[in-house]
């Protein structure tokens, strides 16, 4: 019974559960994980990260907008060109350690 109690002293509160699942989400989607991947090479605009994806540059921006809303890209300004990037090096590892997993 003791492990009960580490599991509820250990227990995030129900917020941060829906928060993490929230989290999540955002790595469900294809289109969104190829842009985190393109990223991690190094920062692009929108028009570069479409044709390297073969996406349209509304659909690209669209995922971007995603992404930004988390909190896992950053932008600069260079002239009238915004330039992404991954926000820190957690996003990569977590795209990294799903691969791992995927790949046992």
């Amino acid at each position: 019974m003791e492990h009960l109690c580490k599991i509820d002293e250990a227990m995030p509160s129900e917020e941060e559960i829906c928060d993490l699942a929230d989290f999540f989400k955002v790595f469900g989607d294809s289109s969104r994980l190829k842009v985190l991947w393109a990223l991690h090479h190094g920062e692009l605009c929108v028009t570069h990260l479409a044709e390297h994806l073969g996406m349209s540059v509304p659909a690209v921006s669209h995922q971007l907008k995603i992404l930004r809303q988390s909190h896992l890209v950053r932008t600069r300004r260079e002239g009238k060109s915004i330039y992404y990037s991954p926000a820190d090096d957690h996003v990569q590892k977590i795209l990294e350690l799903g691969m791992e997993h995927m790949n046992e």
